[in-house]
């Protein structure tokens, strides 16, 4: 998938690129950039060089390889899901030490902020989280209140616009949408504008999760990384222009962006 041109960017995937990374690169070529399948978890001398990269890879991958390429990677403020007013999450939300969350006698949905170093789902209690040999006692998490949500939507952000977005879920179950002709798209668009307006801030390129809450009233699911995020039903090229902003060269990001790098 290696361009015979020189071209301003150079899309990187993983080997056995997801359904997402195939249609993200697709959309590289369509927009005339190339396109590289990494070997392994590590950058062959071949394309260390490669213009502009960009990256579409899960967090442990990316952590690999960001450093080799070049590369700064935007993603949320670990507590930026906490710091939102409940009118905006329909939920308590916390971000505290991992040792905190151990010790809830309560069920809770518990996730990593930034990662997948454990599972995202509701555990009946603290002491089913990870022990100290597994995840040191600081390391943050996300406590939310369970609640249930109708409908689920995935939206990719550029410059706090939606660029374009799905429905990825109804009832917990997977039931894929452009938003675009989702019936209630136009309440999701209003939703998000209110997120970005009232919310902490956010990086220029990031995906958000919203939902439907089942007893009513619009909810915020959580944040995600851009060059990490499934585009389900979304339009892959709107998606990809939003993956350029948050995964490029770390001597291309803006001052405004630099407070979200991930740490390397």
């Amino acid at each position: 998938m290696t361009s015979t041109t020189c071209p301003p960017r150079t899309l990187f995937l993983p080997p056995q690129p997801t359904a997402t990374g195939r249609a993200l690169a697709a959309a590289a070529e369509r927009r005339g950039l190339g396109c590289e399948v990494l070997p392994g978890r590590w950058v062959p001398d071949a394309v260390r060089g490669a213009p502009g990269p960009a990256l579409f890879a899960g967090p442990g991958f990316a952590d690999v390889v960001a450093v080799e390429l070049g590369l700064g990677l935007l993603e949320a403020p670990v507590d930026w899901l906490a710091g939102l007013p409940r009118e905006l999450t329909g939920r308590h939300v916390a971000c505290v030490p991992l040792a905190a969350a151990r010790a809830l006698r309560r069920p809770a949905f518990v996730k990593p902020p930034n990662d997948k170093s454990f599972p995202a789902r509701i555990y009946p209690d603290g002491s089913r989280l990870p022990g100290p040999d597994a995840l040191d006692d600081t390391t943050p998490v996300l406590v939310s209140d369970v609640v249930a949500f109708s409908a689920e939507y995935r939206l990719f952000l550029l410059d706090g616009e939606v660029r374009t977005g799905s429905r990825y879920g109804v009832r917990g179950g997977r039931d894929l949408f452009p938003l675009d002709a989702d019936p209630r798209g136009g309440e999701v668009r209003e939703f998000a504008a209110r997120v970005v307006a009232a919310g902490p801030r956010l990086p220029s390129a990031i995906v958000v999760d919203v939902g439907r809450l089942v007893d009513g009233g619009w909810a915020v699911i959580e944040a995600n990384a851009a060059w990490a995020s499934g585009h389900y039903a979304a339009d892959p090229d709107a998606a990809l222009e939003v993956l350029l902003r948050a995964a490029r060269p770390r001597g291309n990001v803006t001052a405004a962006d630099e407070p979200f790098l991930r740490p390397q």
